[in-house]
């Protein structure tokens, strides 16, 4: 069975960082290039960040300079490194594989605020 579980969320003030974790059950993240995506309110899934099997990161023009991502091969985890956080970060963020096909995860809510 499937699983996309999203921690590390919360409330930071503009310029704030903070850490994501995806841990995943079901499935090898090895095998699969692996993403976060985020959803802002009345907004489709919108793709940020995307680490392929051997390691090469992508991200999308807004996040880059500010955003790292990471696998845990041993953990079966991927992670977000969030610094420099602006307001318009403010969204739900999801994991899933890069072509978004797994069932989405509850995600994690990110809020950037002063």
């Amino acid at each position: 069975q499937v699983q996309l579980v999203e921690s590390g969320g919360g409330l930071v003030q503009p310029g704030g960082s903070l850490r994501l974790s995806c841990a995943v059950s079901g499935f090898e993240v090895s095998i699969y290039g692996m993403a976060w995506f985020r959803q802002a309110p009345g907004n489709k899934h919108e793709w940020v960040s995307s680490i392929t099997i051997d390691g090469t990161t992508m991200y999308q023009d807004s996040v880059k300079g500010r955003f790292s991502i990471s696998r845990d091969n041993t953990k079966n985890s991927v992670y977000l490194q969030m610094n420099s956080l602006k307001p318009e970060d403010t969204a739900v963020y999801y994991c899933n594989t890069r072509w978004a096909d797994k069932n989405w995860g509850q995600g994690t809510q990110v809020t950037v605020s002063s």
